[in-house]
């Protein structure tokens, strides 16, 4: 209930929910907005965008796979457009190398999903003076393999047949990898 204290001390509470998949979008609106935001959603890169440039909202929330495009392309927009925002990112797909593009993006934090509402708020709130905790359980040797890869892969700017040429891999084994989840 912290967060919400907090969330009371800012006056604009004004929160942009960008994420594809519909029953998680309705469920986090709503969930957002019982936590005093006042919520826009929209499930496209360019409504998103859109959204952004009528006006740019205190806070977002964003997928980063989008069925149109790249979710950090919403919160590069909303940086540029209005530098104090706070934003995070949500993905399923989650790795160091997309973390790190994300918050020199401009996010201020990377969530795994599922994510649920109180986890999102406390991103959004943090001011990130707490110190993390050491992991329960490190990566495995696959995931630290996987994490690899898609840092190539993001240096590579997200190109396929340089990434592939640089591990020395088929271009179609890469293509398996990249579409598939993070190992645990």
């Amino acid at each position: 209930m912290n967060a919400i204290a907090e969330l009371n001390e800012q006056t604009d509470r004004s929160l942009l929910i960008v994420e594809d998949d519909k029953p998680f979008l309705e469920r986090l609106s709503r969930a957002m907005e019982t936590r005093g935001f006042t919520v826009t959603s929209c499930d496209t890169v360019s409504d998103g965008l859109a959204e952004i440039g009528k006006a740019a909202p205190a806070f977002a929330v964003v997928d980063l796979r989008l069925g149109d495009g790249n979710g950090l392309d919403v919160v590069s927009a909303l940086k540029k457009k209005r530098p104090e925002a706070r934003a995070i990112v949500l993905t399923g797909y989650g790795n160091i190398a997309t973390a790190v593009t994300a918050v020199k993006m401009g996010a201020i934090d990377y969530l795994s999903k599922p994510a649920d509402a109180d986890d999102v708020v406390a991103a959004l709130l943090s001011t990130g003076t707490e110190k993390s905790e050491l992991p329960a359980n490190p990566m495995s040797a696959d995931r630290v393999r996987w994490e690899h890869i898609q840092r190539i892969y993001e240096m590579c700017n997200r190109n396929v047949s340089e990434t592939a040429r640089r591990l020395n891999m088929h271009r179609r084994t890469l293509q398996r990898i990249l579409a598939k989840r993070a190992p645990r």
